[in-house]
């Protein structure tokens, strides 16, 4: 009886309960993905517990993975922090990214299904009016990225590859916030991620590393300048 109560609450489409470790993890990645917690924002123990509705020992867990994730450090002895976006950090980033998803887009002019590319090309055609309808419209534009990104990684098929790419891609989750209100470098970024698409349907390898080499340079310049332009501006 069991077993078949189970089975049908399965075919309903009911989900198991998370563990609270795992529910505090969640909730903790995502506001720091999200900026809610912010680079630098103190997370102890006691608050963060109670806040959450955890006991500390599920919350330690959830933190010693956030740890591993590079997203939370400890602070000075007493409890924890939100890594900072610096600088230094950015640029070790796009370091490694730009040797991960450059030679990504390689294997995946190589290796495609250019049907799947072929639809992406359409949606990256249209991408300048959709960066038109205001917030709900950026938000379509990042969910088409990870259409993008989900794209080259079933083409590259490389678990290894692909475990070093998502590491890399929950940290810039935060850095495309830096990005998020300038129009003219998202319409800019649409348009370098069509010539990638082209590049990676007509099957040229070279082509595709190198625009997504321009890509990536790109992004990295205006994120630097924007982090520059903040700092000129005086405290009030």
């Amino acid at each position: 009886m069991i077993s078949f109560v189970y089975t049908e609450s399965a075919k309903l489409g009911s989900k198991a309960p998370i563990s609270a470790s795992e529910r505090a993890y969640r909730q903790l990645r995502s506001e720091i993905l999200d900026g809610e917690l912010a680079p630098g924002a103190g997370l102890l123990e006691v608050e963060q517990a109670e806040r959450i509705g955890v006991s500390r020992t599920p919350l330690r867990a959830a933190v010693a993975r956030l740890i591993a994730d590079g997203l939370v450090v400890g602070r000075n002895g007493r409890g924890f922090e939100v890594t900072e976006l610096s600088i230094a950090s950015i640029t070790g980033l796009y370091e490694l990214r730009e040797g991960l998803e450059v030679h990504a887009a390689r294997l995946a002019a190589e290796r495609r299904n250019p049907e799947g590319f072929e639809a992406l090309r359409v949606q990256f055609r249209d991408a300048p009016e959709l960066l038109l309808q205001g917030e709900t419209g950026i938000h379509r534009y990042y969910e088409l990225i990870d259409d993008f990104e989900a794209a080259i990684d079933a083409a590259v098929a490389n678990p290894f590859l692909l475990g070093a790419l998502e590491s890399v891609r929950t940290h810039l989750a935060r850095i495309r916030r830096i990005a998020r209100g300038n129009q003219a470098r998202l319409r800019a970024a649409a348009a370098e991620h069509l010539l990638i698409i082209d590049a990676i349907i007509a099957g040229d390898t070279s082509l595709a590393a190198h625009a997504t080499h321009i890509h990536l340079y790109q992004s990295l310049t205006n994120v630097l300048a924007t982090l520059g332009e903040e700092a000129a501006v005086p405290a009030d």
